[in-house]
């Protein structure tokens, strides 16, 4: 058969004939692949017919609507049509593509814009398929703010509103505090707030203790005041050479003068300014400003250590352990790391890595973009620059070490725990429950939860018990209220459809459940979930201290069994006393936080329609809120801005409690 004669055929017509025909020829071969992946591959080969050759970002969806995977590509198309063949992928790859049902996409103008939206999207969104960054908690930095005639040094944390000058980041809230402590005996600057610092007519404990020049009652001129201020900016920006050369002149000056008073003070700041560079660690002579980023993976698990240096000096690291898939080479989840890790932090002007990331010129111009200035991605070879990615490295390596030892030590505890329990396996959620409160005021239930990874903060709930049908005091009714409104939400969220499938994200259940208390708890606890129809369902342990509340006598309690003890130096029992323990702390701590709060309550936040301007008003007019409630209705009509109807309102609701 001869071939009949075709027009010619441009250059961007002739690649999508070609890649049309292996995305044909790929479709023969997927018939005999699961039904799910030629589903997947069908909906995503579907989608290839209007998307363009440009960079964008994509998004894959399952049946639920819940987003799977986001991702960035230089062409959508060629990108898109590279799934749409549904063979040749790795299982974490066929497995998403069998789940997609949908997709959706956003072209942009560059690859960088794309890059930028891709790590926005994937930390509002989550997808399950992505490397997540789990701790994504903003870092604190030194602020020394501009907004007022005699600046304030204070720590920060989050978005950059306020006027001033930013030092950080620092990898730890506690290395901020001491080094503003520091700073504060260096440099005798303020740390309290504004409002505080208009009200004061004497010096301060701070300045008694010459943490403070007390610019408030003009102990210090702002002259001078500003003086001292330049020279802690001085000293941030990596020029404290300078500042102890000046600092150590001025008090030689003064010892010639005889003036020995001063020439204390000088020798104070000096000795400060050291006690801040020796903390800091192994400072690097040649690095004046650098973020150090070095992976390890082992065990299925990946670790990232991340070194912050500020002017020639080391602000600290902090160890992050991402999720991602065991498939993903190092490379691949540090790539995808940093540009989620500097979507809400400023970048510096060099970043090294101990990995050679895809991309790096492009997280590099993204990066610039971001931070108006020019930032540097490196994988250094030699130098000191190596020597810090190499230190890097090593505290990663350990990091992750004392993790994996950590997560193998809690699987034999957990194991111990199912054995005295009698449970048919680990316990993958263990949720603890505690009380707290004073003769039944401001009382509170608090949960805690633990498993495999340790204490799982992020799932801590609280409870503020309500007091209607409660007696002061008595503890077990409490505890049943906390149990009933958590278990009836729970069933609530969790339960079955019509089809008989648990909704997609419902809450996961407790495998064991603990509590603070003897046969009493106990017995209102599982009666409790007998209401709701689930006593089978969750296994209940009550937890009793010893004769003399002493550790290591406890009893514990079970349906069905007789009360016992654990040995005493079993670590499966200090496991169960450091998950009491953690209880008892979070509900206290919940209980005092309420109980601050009620200590400071004005009764006027209880009247309708009583904002804080109001508010204000009204005290400034009558001095207190005991006076506003004893004011009479022609008092209260004559305060500037109370109308007549207020004013009734505010007198009501102040005797009719009082009735």
């Amino acid at each position: 058969m001869i071939e009949q004669d075709r027009p010619p055929v441009a250059p961007d017509d002739e690649d999508d004939a070609v890649e049309e025909r292996e995305i044909d020829q790929a479709g023969a071969e997927l018939a005999a692949a699961p039904e799910s992946l030629k589903r997947g591959a069908e909906v995503v080969k579907a989608q290839l017919k209007h998307l363009p050759n440009g960079p964008g970002v994509y998004r894959m969806f399952d049946a639920k609507g819940d987003c799977l995977y986001v991702g960035k590509a230089r062409s959508l198309k060629k990108r898109v049509a590279n799934y749409a063949r549904g063979l040749g992928h790795n299982i974490r790859i066929s497995r998403m593509i069998a789940e997609t049902c949908s997709m959706e996409f956003v072209s942009t103008e560059t690859e960088t814009e794309a890059l930028l939206l891709e790590a926005n999207l994937i930390k509002r969104l989550r997808p399950r398929f992505n490397v997540l960054l789990r701790d994504d908690k903003s870092f604190p930095y030194i602020l020394i703010a501009t907004d007022h005639p005699a600046p304030q040094i204070a720590k920060h944390r989050g978005a950059r509103i306020r006027k001033g000058d930013y030092f950080g980041p620092f990898a730890s809230a506690g290395a901020v505090g001491r080094t503003i402590d520091a700073l504060e005996r260096a440099f005798l600057l303020r740390s309290c707030a504004d409002s505080y610092y208009e009200r004061r007519t004497r010096p301060c404990l701070l300045h008694q203790i010459k943490r403070c020049s007390a610019p408030c009652t003009g102990e210090i001129s702002i002259e001078d005041y500003a003086l001292l201020v330049g020279e802690a900016r001085d000293f941030l920006t990596g020029k404290s050479d300078r500042v102890k050369r000046e600092l150590n002149d001025a008090m030689a000056e003064a010892s010639e003068a005889l003036d020995f008073e001063r020439a204390a003070v000088y020798r104070d700041r000096l000795a400060a300014l050291a006690a801040i560079q020796s903390s800091q660690g192994v400072n690097p002579r040649t690095v004046e400003e650098a973020d150090v980023f070095a992976i390890h993976a082992e065990g299925g698990q990946t670790c990232v250590e991340a070194f912050f240096f500020r002017a020639y000096q080391n602000w600290g690291a902090r160890a992050f352990f991402p999720k991602a898939d065991r498939s993903l080479e190092p490379r691949e989840v540090l790539g995808a790391f940093l540009a989620q890790f500097y979507d809400a932090e400023e970048p510096p002007r060099l970043v090294l890595l101990s990995e050679d990331v895809e991309d790096r010129a492009l997280l590099s111009e993204a990066l610039t973009i971001r931070s108006g200035r020019k930032v540097e991605v490196s994988v250094p070879a030699r130098g000191e620059k190596r020597e810090l990615v190499a230190r890097a490295l090593a505290n990663a390596r350990e990091a992750l070490g004392r993790r994996l030892a950590e997560t193998s030590t809690q699987a034999r505890l957990l194991a111990g725990v199912a054995e005295a329990f009698a449970l048919s396996s680990p316990p993958a959620r263990i949720e603890v429950y505690d009380n707290s409160h004073i003769m039944g005021t401001a009382a509170v239930g608090g949960m805690i939860v633990a498993g495999p990874e340790g204490f799982q903060k992020t799932h801590y709930r609280k409870f503020n018990i309500r007091p209607e049908d409660l007696t002061p005091g008595d503890d077990t009714a409490m505890m049943r209220q906390v149990l009933r409104r958590r278990f009836a939400r729970l069933q609530k969220e969790s339960a079955r459809g019509p089809d008989g499938t648990v909704p997609d994200g419902a809450p996961p259940w407790p495998d064991l459940v603990l509590i603070d208390g003897g046969q009493g708890q106990l017995t209102a606890a599982r009666e409790t979930l007998a209401e709701l129809g689930l006593e089978s369902e969750v296994p209940i342990v009550g937890v009793a201290k010893g004769m003399d509340r002493e550790a290591g006598r406890e009893t514990f309690f079970m349906a069905g069994k007789a009360p016992f003890r654990l040995p005493p130096k079993d670590p499966v029992l200090y496991y169960l006393q450091r998950l009491r323990d953690e209880a008892h702390r979070y509900a206290i701590g919940v209980h005092r936080a309420k109980r601050s709060r009620e200590f400071v309550a004005n009764p006027l936040d209880e009247v309708a329609g009583v904002g804080p301007t109001r508010k204000r008003a009204l005290l400034a007019y009558f001095g207190t809120a005991k006076a506003v409630a004893r004011a009479g209705l022609a008092d209260l009509e004559k305060a500037p801005g109370v109308s007549k109807a207020m004013a009734k309102a505010i007198y009501d609701h102040f005797h009719e409690r009082s009735a």
